[in-house]
């Protein structure tokens, strides 16, 4: 039993905005995996719902002629994962897709929701860092566009105000072509487990170095983080062990880890520290490149 005080169904994307700035109190309902648990239990702050979950507009992946990448808010992981775009040019993104939850939750839960919940554990949250995902929001002076980074304000936080909706992610060419990325997941359980830690990188390599690299970080901080001091001590360094070791070394400065009763902080820096060399190796290979010994 749902204890809802006010339900609407939005009819379009400027509907859902309309509804939002009448209603303060107002929650989006997308694929409504994470809403509907907090109903469940009766959260006072979840009795008034705007239902999205059907709207077309925000849902499909596309890519236009230069190559940019839009993916629609509500599109499900289950789609992300089996879209040949994302498979081919996003591809850590659809690894990441892959281990969210079982496939009755990638069925209908949405992109959109996973990265709006606020979670610092969202899976899709560290591959869309690394990709420089830029995020399409509807808001009712407009349409505004803002960067996934620094898009994570605090715990279960986000940088939306009143009356704003997610409508797509957009990702430039120039920010996955000729590159490598891997994501992994480190959980207790390999199946309906939130992540203990995650990680994605995307690498780019020049003559046997590293010509750049983006790595980021979910549950090492109270946000998904991206770890600038690890990017910077792999800039032009070659593909080695050593390179590798001095990157997992500087990737302590970006990260916070916590402990929590899924795991103690001392674990979870073991694990960034050992995820680090193990998923840039990955991304190396994907970008057709070898660590050398």
């Amino acid at each position: 039993m749902y204890d809802i005080e006010r339900y609407h169904h939005a009819e379009s994307v400027a509907h859902a905005v309309a509804l939002l700035m009448e209603d303060d109190q107002a929650r989006l309902l997308a694929g409504g995996t994470d809403v509907l648990i907090q109903l469940h239990h009766l959260n006072p702050r979840f009795r008034h719902i705007v239902d999205i979950h059907d709207l077309a507009e925000l849902r499909g992946v596309t890519c236009n002629a230069h190559g940019a990448i839009r993916i629609g808010s509500g599109t499900t992981f289950s789609e992300l994962i089996e879209h040949p775009l994302v498979q081919q040019h996003l591809p850590a993104l659809a690894a990441s897709a892959a281990v969210i939850a079982g496939p009755q939750i990638r069925n209908v839960a949405t992109y959109g929701g996973n990265i709006c919940n606020g979670a610092t554990s969202a899976d899709s949250a560290c591959p869309s860092l690394i990709y420089e995902a830029e995020l399409e929001i509807a808001t009712p002076q407009g349409t505004r566009f803002t960067s996934i980074n620094g898009f994570h304000t605090g715990p279960g936080k986000v940088a939306l105000t009143a009356g704003e909706v997610l409508v797509a992610f957009h990702f430039k060419p120039e920010n996955y072509r000729n590159k490598g990325a891997a994501s992994f997941k480190y959980a207790m359980r390999d199946a309906m487990d939130i992540s203990t830690i995650g990680c994605s990188v995307l690498c780019e390599l020049d003559a046997g170095r590293f010509r750049e690299i983006k790595l980021a970080f979910g549950v090492a901080a109270p946000t998904p983080v991206r770890c600038a001091h690890a990017e910077q001590a792999a800039a032009g360094q070659p593909l080695t062990r050593q390179t590798l070791a001095a990157i997992a070394e500087a990737v302590a400065q970006d990260v916070s880890p916590r402990t929590s009763w899924r795991a103690e902080k001392s674990f979870r820096l073991h694990l960034i520290s050992t995820l680090t060399k193990r998923v840039i190796e990955q991304a190396v290979k994907q970008a057709g490149g070898e660590i050398n010994e």
